[in-house]
């Protein structure tokens, strides 16, 4: 097989913050019990931004991880891709403050913003932009604070999501079946009220808190899922018995479970931290992919399917020989 230049995935690294609040803790605060958010999503704990914590601030440290991790000095890199909704300002993207508190002067830095299919976003464009020369390696990064557009009186969302952010570092080279083999990606804007945030700039003039309508999500969910994933695996020419690890976004364990039999896949080849981090996001799936990448699961040469769906509805999938 002749070599093609690829973006391999060269380093990983993640950040949560110190606090970690539990189910029985939130019960305390709204109606609601461990009991009852573990039976509907698998959730037992999240991790909630302390003040002086930001988007920035944890996908920096998630990077300076990465970067450890692949080897590779701050100023290498030549990308940053920072996949938020949940950024520090309205304006400049938060990337480039990661990239300042990297000590990078000049590189490439902009967000993208699709939810909680960022990171898949956020993936695939560096992975193109890395393909067409104009950077050797990239930050491919998905930070959230969603605990700063929850609304804290509505158990029926306030329950699912934490903070964090996760990262990797994309690296060209020429392989001959080592990277990112391929992606996929949609968007269908029909279903903007079944996942949103009420404010925005341009409309309300305040940042809004999140609305969601629980059913129609994990409906769509599963079956959009399902079907990206199917997608993505066909253009890199595999089926789902290929597969070694599923890295999906961490929303609710029954969404995973339920996508996994839809798609004939063993449930112990998908990662889960939902139950530890609950959703966060654009980082849920570069946190996930860090989690099996540390504890050896994920091992060289393994091939990995990243998916995720989110609020517009957008909704992705990479097939990736890690």
């Amino acid at each position: 097989m002749s070599k093609v230049r690829r973006s391999v995935i060269t380093g990983t690294g993640a950040a949560l913050p110190p606090r970690r609040v539990t189910n029985a803790e939130l019960a305390e605060q709204v109606d609601t019990t461990d009991e009852w958010i573990v039976e509907r999503t698998g959730i037992r704990a999240r991790h909630i931004a302390a003040d002086g914590e930001t988007t920035a601030t944890l996908a920096t440290e998630a990077a300076k991880k990465a970067l450890a991790a692949a080897g590779i000095e701050a100023d290498q890199i030549g990308l940053i891709v920072l996949a938020t909704a949940t950024p520090d300002q309205t304006f400049p993207a938060s990337a480039t403050r990661v990239q300042t508190a990297l000590g990078i002067d000049d590189c490439i830095a902009f967000d993208v913003a699709a939810v909680c299919t960022g990171f898949l976003y956020a993936l695939s464009v560096a992975d193109n932009m890395l393909k067409g020369g104009m950077a050797d390696h990239a930050l491919v990064i998905g930070s959230e604070t969603f605990s700063r557009i929850l609304d804290w009186e509505d158990r029926a969302t306030c329950v699912l999501f934490g903070d964090g952010a996760g990262a990797l570092v994309l690296s060209a080279q020429q392989t001959d079946g080592q990277g990112v083999l391929a992606t996929r990606l949609h968007a269908d804007g029909r279903h903007n009220d079944l996942l949103y945030v009420d404010g925005g700039v341009s409309t309300t003039g305040t940042v809004g808190k999140l609305r969601m309508k629980g059913k129609e999500v994990f409906r769509h969910a599963v079956t959009n899922l399902a079907d990206v994933m199917g997608e993505v695996l066909g253009a890199a020419g595999h089926e789902p018995g290929d597969v070694d690890w599923v890295v999906p976004h961490q929303a609710n364990k029954r969404i995973l479970d339920a996508t996994a039999k839809k798609l004939g896949l063993d449930p112990a080849r998908v990662v889960v931290t939902v139950d530890q981090h609950a959703n966060t996001s654009a980082a849920s799936v570069p946190l996930a992919l860090d989690t099996a990448v540390r504890d050896g699961r994920i091992a060289r040469g393994d091939l990995l399917v990243l998916e995720a769906m989110g609020g517009g509805f957008t909704w992705g999938a990479a097939a990736v020989r890690y």
